[in-house]
């Protein structure tokens, strides 16, 4: 008979087993993700860069970067649709001025070799290598280099990237810049493609198989338009079909609209609109402190401007001498004439004053009439990622610059736009600079988000991280399948080692349909049934109480139950006074009612930041974060997601 000191430490050695067996498989990331509930002492660290060569500025950038979820999940979604098309698809340039819109993001000068590299998408898969690696949660303090991002930007820009006390905010430009228009490029690629896709399937069904080189350049050609321009002002004038399915675009990308109005004839011109993926506000030249809504009244209030030729006006100034010409003139052709030029003008002023008539003389513009307009820019397109520079250089007549350093007040949640179409920002970075306005450092304030992961309930279809709505399709349930010669399985007969009843229940829950369905059942058992179930009962025998039970089994029930009790203490978490106490309830004193006690409010782990300086990393606050008001420099602000 083996020794029962020696059972024991077997069967605690094979729960222990069981239940960090459970913990590695239910949730191998659950003392990380547990946060400052689970532990309050314990601090985890996020990865640092090194600072070899002055690149504090390129360092606060980037980690301010990898704390943007949306910016991550874009990198994410591109580099997989990417990954996905043939490398043909990105290898053809597409000419500029095919779609419409490219006049917004490339000139028509743009080499080759750069809309190759556009295309290509360099610097959106160099990005989201290195903020993978800053995203990593080390066990011990760990620092990398950015070196290998910046070689991917030498490459792609074909120079050196200067070191030598850069400004943050240009670094950030040139990198926000650089993947919107890898975007765009990507984006017009792909529709080439499917346009060309579309023409050879065309060409095929009129009859046209079994094209060679030379033929199949040709219907590339066709379909970019060099050849075939009514195909391609057809596919215009229709619109995106089926063929250009929409994506979500830049996250940091956003659209303002200039509008002026002249204050004498009330004329509006065209608005004009600009994209931008940062947003630059100068900082008021205030000797006590200021606030971030006054620097966005700088940009977007009302502005005067003064000696303006408006066209509608200098139209009517040129209306005013054609007539009193008409009068003056007595030649009856020269009438005719004038009238006719009339007639032209104020039908340019009824429908475009804009686009007066080409074969009507006008007065030059230094004799049209000087006008007071009123000037005022909106934001028409709303960025899911609001990355907002706080412009401090002062510059005077002697072309020296030096640094303004005001204090700015700034939210931690900031609304923009009107009362119908507001969007509510949440701070998630800050970049901020101590020094003087040539030389200085850079540090960096990111917010401690974890993110959600995007779950994949269904094996066969897309991800959330891949698509754009998650699949509403549940993994279906699977029941456990009985053997024909009649005896039990073992999955049936092992007990549920998370089921209520334990090993105390005879039956499984993967027996029961109750256990994977959810929900009541209301089905109603039919005669069939209730003589089956009668039939079955006389025929089981009946078991007895004091039946001793197997050795076997009992230990494995035993093993099951100590895992299940280590795994619940494991991730059961204390709960509050008013629920482990039951005295804490209140009396109504009008209803003699008990009422539950209002539980303590916890920290939000949302309050927690870390303060990077390079390599060096320690916690910070959200008051640590708002105090910054004198050296804060860039703010990145994300879209709260409703």
């Amino acid at each position: 008979m083996p020794d029962k000191t020696l059972t024991v430490a077997t069967y605690a050695a094979g729960a222990s087993f069981a239940a960090i067996t459970l913990i590695y498989v239910f949730g191998p990331t659950f003392f990380f993700d547990s946060g400052p509930a689970a532990s309050t002492n314990r601090k985890n660290g996020v990865v640092g860069l090194s600072n070899p060569a002055n690149d504090c500025f390129i360092n606060s950038v980037l980690q301010a970067l990898a704390g943007l979820g949306d910016l991550r999940l874009y990198l994410i979604r591109e580099t997989h649709r990417r990954s996905l098309d043939d490398e043909l698809v990105y290898a053809q340039v597409v000419p500029v001025g095919m779609l419409p819109g490219d006049a917004q993001h490339f000139r028509s000068d743009t080499p080759k070799w750069k809309m190759e590299g556009f295309q290509r998408g360099l610097v959106t898969k160099g990005l989201k290598d290195i903020l993978d690696s800053l995203n990593e949660r080390p066990l011990y303090k760990k620092t990398i280099s950015a070196l290998p991002f910046l070689r991917v930007l030498e490459e792609a820009f074909r120079q050196r990237v200067s070191r030598q006390q850069q400004d943050a905010q240009e670094f950030l430009q040139v990198v926000a810049e650089r993947l919107c228009n890898e975007y765009h490029a990507g984006r017009r690629a792909r529709i080439s493609a499917r346009r060309l896709g579309a023409m050879i399937d065309r060409s095929l069904e009129k009859g046209q198989a079994g094209l060679g080189g030379d033929a199949m350049q040709n219907v590339i050609i066709q379909v970019n338009g060099v050849e075939n321009g009514q195909e391609l002002r057809k596919y215009v004038e229709n619109g995106p079909g089926e063929e250009d399915e929409e994506e979500e675009g830049f996250p940091m990308e956003g659209k303002s609209e200039s509008q002026i109005e002249c204050l004498t004839c009330g004329f509006k011109p065209r608005p004009t609109a600009t994209t931008f993926c940062t947003l630059t506000l100068n900082v008021p030249q205030v000797s006590s402190a200021t606030t971030l809504g006054a620097c966005f009244d700088g940009m977007f209030k009302t502005e005067y401007i003064d000696d303006f030729k408006c066209e509608k006006c200098r139209l009517v100034h040129a209306v005013s001498l054609l007539e009193a010409n008409l009068q003056r003139s007595t030649s009856e052709s020269a009438k005719a004439k004038t009238r006719a030029a009339i007639d032209k003008l104020e039908l340019a002023l009824v429908t475009d004053p804009e686009n007066p008539p080409k074969d009507v003389p006008l007065p030059g513009l230094s004799h049209a009439p000087r006008r007071r307009i009123a000037r005022h820019i909106r934001l028409i397109s709303f960025p899911k990622i609001l990355a907002i520079h706080l412009s401090r250089s002062i510059f005077d007549a002697s072309h020296y610059s030096q640094k303004n350093s005001a204090k700015v007040a700034f939210p931690e949640e900031l609304p923009l736009g009107g009362l119908l179409h507001q969007k509510k920002y949440k701070l998630l970075g800050v970049v901020t600079h101590k020094g003087s306005h040539d030389s200085g450092h850079y540090e960096t304030f990111r917010r401690q988000v974890l993110q959600s992961p995007f779950s994949n309930p269904n094996t066969f279809q897309p991800a959330e991280a891949y698509s754009r709505t998650a699949s509403p399709a549940p993994t279906p349930p699977i029941k456990a399948r009985q053997p024909d010669g009649g005896e039990e399985s073992p999955l049936v007969s092992t007990p549920d080692l998370l089921s209520p009843s334990g090993a105390d229940s005879p039956t499984s829950s993967l027996n029961s349909p109750t256990a994977l369905v959810p929900g009541p059942q209301t089905s109603t058992p039919t005669g069939d049934d209730k003589a089956r179930a009668s039939l079955s009962s006389q025929q089981a025998p009946a078991m007895p109480a004091n039946r001793a039970r197997d050795p076997d089994s009992s230990s494995l029930r035993s093993v099951a139950v100590n895992a299940k009790s280590t795994f619940s203490k494991i991730t059961s978490r204390p709960s509050s006074r008013a629920e482990s106490n039951p005295k804490a309830v209140g009396m109504d004193a009008h209803t003699l009612k008990p009422v539950p006690i209002a539980k303590p409010k916890r920290r939000k782990v949302q309050d927690r930041w870390w303060r990077i300086s390079d390599d060096k990393v320690k916690e910070a606050s959200t008051r640590d974060v708002l105090s910054m008001q004198r050296e804060v420099y860039l703010l990145f602000y994300e879209v709260e997601r409703v």
